[in-house]
């Protein structure tokens, strides 16, 4: 096509017939811009021990510059994070496999990470935490998890992740159960994010 002309009637051609193609991959999706950083909740120093205060401090830093809050907060996701549930995980799930090839993705949902008992990590021991943190396990050893951003906190220092631990155990435990991870090919009600950028209508 080395003729101007015909190379401008043949984009124009393409275009025209992009233009009539009614679905493709991205079509049941929005853009949405995820909330960044939250600031984590505060700790009141008069309901820490004064032996602990100062690592609760470190802890609470440290979660904030990780990013926690954005993934396990609700709404945090879509950039309207509901602060009244800080840190009590997501109703909102996040994609682990492409919808570019698979209509029903697989979907995970950030679990709650207050100190409740039932629906948080109120039981889960010193090393749960720490594998849960370093290696993106769950409570019970299970492979790691497929959006949690755990090789980023590998290296985190024993001191780090103590510190981590016990500033989520300050937490007032907040009780919410997400709703269960959803399986590649899984169609799913619930709402959910693509790589924090489309969100399905």
């Amino acid at each position: 096509m080395k003729n101007p002309l015909t190379l401008i009637l043949f984009i124009m051609t393409v275009q025209a017939c992009a233009g009539e193609v009614s679905s493709g991959p991205l079509n049941d999706y929005e853009e949405v811009h995820a909330t960044t950083i939250l600031d984590a909740p505060s700790i009141d120093e008069n309901d820490v021990a004064p032996d602990k205060r100062d690592r609760v401090k470190r802890g609470e830093y440290m979660v904030e510059l990780l990013g926690c809050g954005t993934c396990h907060t609700n709404g945090a996701l879509e950039g309207d994070p509901d602060t009244d549930r800080h840190m009590a995980g997501s109703d909102i799930g996040i994609a682990y496999t492409s919808p570019l090839d698979n209509r029903y993705p697989g979907v995970v949902f950030p679990p709650n990470i207050t100190s409740d008992i039932e629906t948080g990590i109120g039981g889960w021991s010193d090393e749960q935490l720490s594998m849960a943190i370093r290696e993106g396990r769950g409570q019970h050893g299970d492979k790691p998890g497929l959006v949690m951003p755990w090789p980023g906190y590998a290296k985190l220092s024993d001191d780090d992740t103590a510190a981590i631990s016990d500033y989520l155990r300050s937490l007032d435990p907040i009780r919410h159960k997400v709703p269960k991870n959803v399986a590649l090919g899984q169609r799913t009600n619930a709402s959910f994010v693509y790589f924090g950028f489309y969100r399905n209508k």
